[in-house]
């Protein structure tokens, strides 16, 4: 070649056999005159120094360098993010470690293995174990997030850089593999309901029951429409079929709701928030806790109570478990369970236990609600709702649903409750099958009354199957909620219904 541009030839005979390097110019090492054929036995390290030196003098590099990114070479990483967590210079570090700063500059970028002595002088500069900086990334992080880019195949993940990743931001490793974990979870779970929907005996069952219904009930009213002339008693006849039917139909679909309500008990909770948690826990024990109202010592009980809970698996559950047992076992000792019993079956009136008891109108209510129905001899239910609306507490009834996600109907008592608080409310309610329940609601302050600050509220509704001495007025027509209720020309209707074409 011409000018400065010479000829360079390298050749390695095996990774740990010796370097040959022709040249004409001189020793990277020791500046002195290279000769052809000359042997350099030095690490691999070495010749890669060599190829960076020699490529200088070259327009272009020798060739493309590949380092191997393992998990020794991810020391370097682990040595910058720790000197810059301490804000520790690196000609600081250097000269505690007695290396040059431009050699710690390429052991912190990966492109210097590094051991023995300097390593210890390195980890005791950053006051570490050697271990911490050379131990690699968990294998099983490692292959959680390896599963996490292969279950997206349009995703462009950097899989041979995993290993650095976790080395350099391990929070958000372990966070990516949880979230996968998670969906992967919930992937089964879909398949799992998919195949009970698909293979349930008593789920096809019951839908062919229900289809059964509406065809009979369809079929006889066109009867009844397209015959106008017909006899008296034969219109009765079909009146009466429609009305069979029509029963049917609601106790199935009933009997289909519960159904379901005992699978999603049954499900795996894991990934259900502390409120629905709870909730399954409080109705797996039928909100009564008689362990609880017996106990002389109740913080001890409550925390044995939380930690045998399997549906209380997350600290916020948890923490929100015990709130809730505190509250049971206040209302407990101010209210005497058999009291009660005797009190209600004398006057069936929260506001009279209210005043006997010297409590509030809610948590009258609540306390009802705790007491099982073969007791009290009256089923109740009761919904706790804070001022925007969202449920907080849900006891339901057959006969009267209520959503576990998502808003309830804006026309029930306890939302009027909100516009009037501390004004009691006792209404009758009508849901769409035709089921009438009496209410009792009330909207009270959380806290005290203060001048400079708007009182928060939280409103209660009691509710009873029994629509007891309001079965004469006039219903208020009510739903679950607004995606699954039948109700036309509903002011107070939010989205469409599923039910209505």
């Amino acid at each position: 070649m011409q000018g400065t541009d010479r000829l360079l030839y390298l050749s390695v005979r095996g990774p740990m056999g010796p370097t040959v390097i022709s040249d004409g110019s001189v020793n990277p090492f020791n500046k002195a005159p290279l000769k052809n054929n000359l042997f350099v036995k030095e690490s691999v390290n070495a010749l890669a120094e060599c190829v960076k030196l020699l490529s200088r003098r070259r327009s272009k590099p020798l060739f493309r360098w590949e380092f191997d990114v393992s998990k020794s070479a991810l020391t370097g990483t682990r040595i910058r993010e720790r000197r810059q967590a301490l804000n520790l210079r690196q000609s600081k570090l250097a000269r505690q470690a007695e290396i040059s700063a431009s050699y710690l500059n390429l052991i912190e970028h990966n492109r210097r293995k590094i051991g023995g002595k300097v390593l210890i002088q390195i980890a005791r500069a950053l006051e570490v174990e050697v271990s911490a900086l050379t131990e690699g990334a968990e294998e099983s992080l490692l292959e959680a997030l390896r599963e996490a880019a292969g279950a997206f195949r349009k995703g462009e993940a950097e899989v041979d850089r995993l290993e650095e990743f976790v080395s350099r931001f391990p929070g958000w490793a372990r966070l990516i593999a949880a979230q996968n974990r998670r969906v992967v979870a919930q992937d089964r779970n879909i398949e799992a309901l998919n195949d009970r929907l698909t293979h349930d005996p008593f789920l096809g069952e019951a839908l062919h029951d229900l289809l059964s219904n509406v065809t009979a009930i369809q079929s006889t009213a066109g009867i009844l429409v397209e015959t106008p002339e017909i006899e008296d008693q034969w219109r009765n006849r079909f009146t009466r079929n429609i009305h069979e039917e029509s029963s049917r139909l609601a106790e199935g679909s009933q009997a289909l709701v519960r159904y379901f309500e005992d699978q999603v008990r049954a499900a795996d909770t894991l990934f259900t928030t502390p409120l629905e948690a709870l909730d399954v826990y409080l109705s797996s024990n039928n909100y009564h806790l008689p362990v609880l109202e017996q106990s002389k010592a109740p913080d001890e009980t409550i925390t044995g109570l939380i930690d045998e809970a399997a549906e209380l698996t997350t600290p916020q559950s948890r923490s929100l478990a015990r709130t809730y047992l505190k509250l049971y076992y206040s209302l407990s000792r101010r209210m005497p369970m058999r009291d009660v019993i005797a009190l209600w079956a004398q006057s069936p009136d929260p506001s009279q236990l209210s005043q006997a008891f010297g409590v509030t109108l809610s948590e009258a209510m609540h306390r009802l609600a705790t007491i099982p129905s073969e007791d009290l001899g009256q089923e109740l239910g009761l919904v706790v709702s804070d001022g925007a609306g969202a449920l907080l507490f849900r006891k339901a009834l057959d006969g009267f649903p209520m959503p576990r996600y998502g808003a309830a109907c804006a026309v029930w008592p306890i939302y009027q409750a909100l516009n009037q608080p501390m004004v009691a409310r006792r209404a009758l309610v009508e849901t769409p099958p035709g089921r009438q329940m009496e209410t009792w609601t009330v909207a009270e302050p959380v806290a005290g009354l203060r001048f400079d600050k708007a009182p928060i509220l939280r409103a209660t509704m009691l509710v009873s199957l029994d629509s007891g001495s309001l079965s004469g007025e006039r219903p208020v027509q009510v739903g679950t909620t607004c995606r699954i209720c039948p109700r036309q020309n509903c002011a107070a209707r939010r989205e469409p219904s599923v039910l209505v074409e």
